[in-house]
């Protein structure tokens, strides 16, 4: 039966590669919602403020989704702004669906902050033991990440469907002016290094150089958002989202360096943060978009590096289990390395980088 995908937040990430998959099976019709969606073949594009209730009602007027993928996030200057504004924006999303009745599964995308707590008490306190697992119970400290389960619970108990949590750790995967894009913040970075002629500094701490972590490719979360919208066992449910693999960044940094054929400082101490090796570095990136005919010149668009400063200097160890998925019969793997390396083949490919 013909199914219709709501994507929220199309022009992400996550929403991006969700999208791709959802065409590529051909048997969906797809909507793309964001501020800026954009045009893409095979996607229908709905303009729209999601902080805007009436906005939200006026666009989705008409529209009937069996299946909503919740996939966006603004982030506000306090934990307090971004749970008003968070929770808000999936509430005004699941309000202006409910007239429909066709709605038959919501997938909400959040993240490893369910385990490690909100920006402003990120890895601090009193946090569970590694590796996390879904049943660990929420930490008692205000999470944008619990009121918007809260929003998605209480809206599938009204209107009777069925919903699923996604919790991935940091994502790799294509998007250009995403906020959270460790692959492309760190190819930029080494490409600047390359140019130059100075060794990639690791920017985080001695714990996440020395421990086992994972990483999420966002073409695997979104054949897993696919999965669990087509799976009876999995409604109701919250899941961990990584790649299946595990790996100490005192080994992936050496790998990501030789991609690039650049050298890999080895760490002493704690390492720089991108923020400060990036400070001064717009200038030089716009000479080199010049000089490479590159697509990008803004330094800014492309990198983040607040979000993979605050993933790499993680005083604590980060690694995650996917028992539960594979339980239920998920059983893809990505290795993450070669998710970066695909990553920044698609970068040059594109002209993003040299």
């Amino acid at each position: 039966m013909k199914k219709t995908a709501l994507i929220v937040g199309v022009s992400g990430i996550v929403g991006r590669n969700l999208a791709d998959r959802l065409i590529a099976e051909k048997d969906w019709t797809v909507y793309g919602l964001a501020r800026h969606p954009g045009q893409r073949e095979g996607i229908r594009p709905i303009a729209v403020d999601l902080q805007d209730a009436a906005a939200v009602q006026a666009a989705l007027k008409g529209v009937t989704p069996t299946h909503v993928f919740l996939t966006t996030w603004l982030r506000q200057p306090t934990e307090a702004e971004n749970i008003r504004v968070n929770a808000g924006m999936v509430r005004n999303v699941l309000d202006a669906v409910s007239h429909a009745k066709t709605v038959r599964h919501v997938a909400l995308v959040t993240g490893l902050k369910h385990y490690l707590g909100p920006f402003e008490a990120y890895g601090k306190g009193s946090l569970p033991a590694t590796p996390f697992r879904e049943e660990q119970p929420r930490l008692d400290v205000e999470n944008f990440y619990y009121a918007q389960e809260d929003e998605v619970f209480s809206a599938a108990a009204r209107d009777g469907y069925g919903w699923s949590v996604h919790r991935p750790h940091t994502i790799i995967g294509y998007a250009v002016g995403n906020a959270m894009n460790m692959g492309t913040t760190l190819a930029v970075y080494a490409s600047i290094c390359k140019e130059l002629g100075r060794p990639m500094r690791f920017p985080g701490s001695s714990v996440q150089w020395k421990s086992l972590t994972d990483m999420t490719d966002a073409r695997l979360l979104a054949k897993h958002l696919v999965w669990a919208a087509a799976t009876p066992a999995a409604r109701n449910q919250a899941f961990n989202v990584v790649n299946g693999d595990v790996f100490r960044w005192s080994w992936m940094w050496k790998r990501l360096a030789a991609w690039f054929d650049v050298e890999a400082a080895e760490l002493q101490g704690e390492g720089t943060p991108l923020e400060t090796q990036l400070a001064d570095a717009a200038p030089v990136w716009k000479q080199i978009a010049g000089k490479y005919h590159l697509a990008e010149a803004d330094l800014n668009v492309l990198a983040s590096p607040w979000h993979t400063d605050a993933d790499l200097g993680r005083p604590v160890e980060v690694v995650t289990d996917m028992s539960k998925s594979r339980k239920l019969g998920f059983t893809s793997y990505q290795p993450t390395d070669e998710s970066f390396f695909e990553l920044f083949a698609k970068l040059r490919e594109d002209r993003l980088i040299p």
